[in-house]
């Protein structure tokens, strides 16, 4: 067995990796929803979102295995920090560095890997996102192209924690977190030949709420939306909210015509509140539904103002 060696600006690096204060921290929703989108898209029974620290990997994010670290001088993915591309081993009992690795000759029984460095906004390599399987595979370049999409959506959550991409009242993304991990996202769904819809949202009279009762309870109301609209999507879907009383939400694999299944389940919901709650207003919302056509969006901007419009078209029929 080859154990990893550090990199050049290991000190420098480790530094960067404790000043995000992400060591050793809870689960995250932002995270786990990347790891179950790679177990998913590769039909893999491990994903990992692997941070190497100094004598060991932890594991921000874990779909599949039963621990939380592993030691460092044992891991692939301290291997994997050490070049600038994904880190491929087709067959770790072919491989001489790894054929006789504990991982390898027991549990979890690691056959093949591949991780993709994650960096920092500094450029140095915190971790990896990386998927595991317990028997021998190929890997394509469609597939490399997809687990580097996901990377990138990785580092954007990594960025967050150094940049102010959550919205800081809903703990939700913000429209510029928004648009960096959709832009990720759609790229993603081009090469996978996969479906999208962009969804966005406007509460209804919210001017009203915050003018009779208050900017709090507007704030609350803000809220219970964003709550209840996260319960209700997919842990896959990414969820923001825009500015103000709007938002927006990316469907993966998701066209048209089963978003507006998605926004029935939503609208019965936001009912199911309003029929329990205490105050007396009602939480409503107008909403526009796009399918991603990468002809006609040309980026992230392009596909929300088209929800925009027809967003605004609903509430005009309503009205």
């Amino acid at each position: 067995m080859k154990m990893p060696e550090f990199p050049r600006d290991e000190v420098a690096r480790l530094e960067t990796l404790r000043s995000l204060d992400v060591l050793d921290t809870p689960q995250e929703e932002r995270f786990d929803r990347l790891t179950r989108m790679a177990k998913r898209l590769f039909n893999v029974p491990i994903a990992l979102v692997s941070l190497v620290d100094e004598n060991r990997q932890w594991f921000k994010s874990c779909v599949g295995l039963p621990v939380s670290e592993t030691p460092r001088d044992i891991s692939f993915c301290g291997h994997a920090i050490l070049g600038q591309g994904v880190f491929i081993i087709p067959d770790a009992t072919a491989d001489e560095r790894f054929h006789d690795n504990p991982l390898v000759l027991d549990d979890p029984n690691i056959r093949f890997y591949a991780g993709c460095p994650l960096r920092a906004l500094n450029g140095g390599q915190m971790g990896t996102l990386c998927i595991i399987d317990d028997k021998p595979r190929d890997f394509g370049e469609h597939d490399l192209s997809a687990l580097k999409d996901l990377a990138a959506m990785a580092e954007q959550e990594l960025a967050a924690l150094q940049l102010a991409v959550l919205d800081e009242l809903t703990e939700i993304s913000n429209r510029r977190g928004f648009i960096t991990l959709v832009s990720h996202a759609i790229r993603m769904c081009v090469r996978q030949k996969m479906s999208a819809s962009l969804v966005f949202f406007d509460l209804d009279k919210f001017k009203l709420i915050n003018d009779t009762h208050g900017h709090v309870e507007g704030d609350r109301a803000l809220v219970t939306f964003a709550n209840i609209l996260h319960k209700t999507l997919r842990e896959s879907d990414l969820v923001a909210r825009i500015g103000g009383d709007e938002f927006a939400a990316l469907l993966l694999d998701t066209p048209k015509a089963s978003a507006v299944d998605v926004i029935a389940r939503l609208q019965c919901r936001v009912e199911e509140y309003n029929q329990q709650a205490s105050h007396d207003y009602k939480i409503d919302f107008s909403f526009g539904i796009v399918d991603f056509d990468p002809q006609v969006h040309a980026d992230v901007e392009a596909l929300l103002a088209d929800g925009d419009t027809l967003m605004y078209e609903y509430k005009q029929r309503k009205s």
